[in-house]
């Protein structure tokens, strides 16, 4: 309201000044003056003794009226300035310069503008910036696992990883280890601790269903084909039949179970099987210097079967948090099921009954050693094993002879 005022007051007080003008201009173009006064009973008189000059000095009268007035404008117009100023006056903002205040409405209006469009720049790349924090935020931090732990299998995916690096070197940077295979469940962004727990108990959930799934009957998993997701993910196919089908259906319970809890699992599309071996983005190097992965390096294998997984456990799994020795990935919680988990034990598990198997049988070989040395030094040397077997000796003589004397 305050700049309108500005930018409307010289009209407003140009207005003012002509209408105050007029009204003091007129009563005093009306008065005559001294010389008309003079000029006019000079008229009146004449116009008694000579009635012939009337038009004539009605002529003068009218030209001396009009230079009068002219006159009185002429001194009036100094009092405009003194009405403008008792205006002004009468104004709120009678200290502000209005011609200043206009040249800095114009330049604020102006700066106003390209400040526009600065902030208009400003504001989309602060939007982007929003947007990928927001979505960096969002992204996925944790993933439910089905671990692959046949060494057939391993060592097969090991076998093609060898070959691709084999024709090219820079793709090493983009295997996956063998102590991190496994097959993607389910993926989720868990952002607390509180979370994290909610997660771990819908896992624990999930374990009643997935029983009841089963109902105690083997899942066999064959892996068996390489393919790729647009060239920048390799990976081992899930053989279709009645126990992928399986898989499926535990894979949809177990999402239905973790969103019941509040927890987002990804996205909606639907759920694909698969063993990722290779994959570009495990290196930003690696990407500025390979944009596709060729499939003609896995050609060979493209229809290979690696082997047969039996479904056994599934871990809840961090992506961020440091991976455990052999590794595999940080596990929150896990659930163990089906046969492996009564009947057949881990690889992990005969490994580590080998070794107590060995260790137990030096201990005792060593132990045997041990006890031969020391009683075969005993009886070299007059230990008090050998002296109690010569006083055991001599009292059986002696026992002997008082047999000999008796009746």
């Amino acid at each position: 309201m305050r700049p309108l005022l500005r930018r409307l007051l010289p009209a407003l007080c140009s207005a003012a000044a002509r209408a105050l003008l007029a009204r003091r201009a007129v009563p005093m173009a009306l008065r005559p003056a001294a010389g008309t006064e003079r000029a006019g009973g000079d008229a009146r008189s004449a116009a008694c003794a000579a009635p012939e000059h009337d038009g004539l000095e009605n002529v003068q009268q009218k030209k001396i009226f009009k230079e009068n007035k002219e006159k009185t404008l002429q001194r009036e117009e100094p009092c405009a300035a003194d009405s403008v100023d008792s205006l002004m006056a009468e104004m709120p903002f009678v200290d502000t310069d209005i011609e200043e205040e206009c040249a800095m409405h114009a330049t604020s209006e102006l700066n106003s503008k390209k400040k526009r469009k600065r902030t208009t720049g400003r504001d989309v790349e602060e939007g982007i910036e929003r947007k990928k924090k927001k979505n960096k935020q969002h992204q996925p931090n944790y993933f439910v696992s089905l671990p692959i732990t046949n060494p057939k299998i391993t060592g097969s995916i090991q076998a093609v990883q060898d070959a691709i690096i084999q024709k090219d070197q820079r793709l090493s940077k983009a295997m996956v280890r063998s102590g991190s295979l496994h097959v993607t469940m389910l993926v989720m962004h868990l952002s607390s601790e509180e979370e994290i727990s909610i997660a771990v108990g819908a896992l624990s959930d999930s374990k009643v269903f997935v029983d009841n799934l089963l109902k105690g009957k083997r899942v066999d998993l064959s892996f068996q084909g390489i393919d790729h997701f647009r060239n920048q993910v390799g990976f081992v196919n899930l053989a279709e039949n009645d126990h992928t089908t399986l898989l499926k259906e535990i894979a949809e319970t177990m999402k239905m179970i973790f969103q019941e809890k509040g927890i987002m699992t990804g996205e909606e599309r639907a759920f694909k099987p698969h063993l990722t071996f290779m994959k570009l983005s495990k290196s930003t190097e690696l990407r500025k210097q390979v944009k596709k992965i060729d499939s003609s390096l896995y050609e060979d294998f493209k229809n290979h079967y690696f082997g047969d997984e039996i479904l056994h456990r599934f871990d809840l799994c961090s992506m961020l948090k440091k991976k455990q020795p052999n590794g595999y990935y940080y596990c929150e919680s896990s659930i163990v099921f089906g046969e492996k988990q009564a009947a057949e034990p881990d690889d992990a598990e005969l490994v580590s009954l080998s070794k107590r198997l060995v260790e137990n049988a030096v201990l005792k070989a060593v132990q045997q050693y041990l006890e031969e040395t020391q009683n075969k030094s005993r009886q070299t040397d007059g230990s008090p094993a050998k002296t109690e077997e010569a006083a055991s000796g001599s009292k059986n003589e002696s026992d002997n002879d008082n047999s000999k004397k008796e009746p």
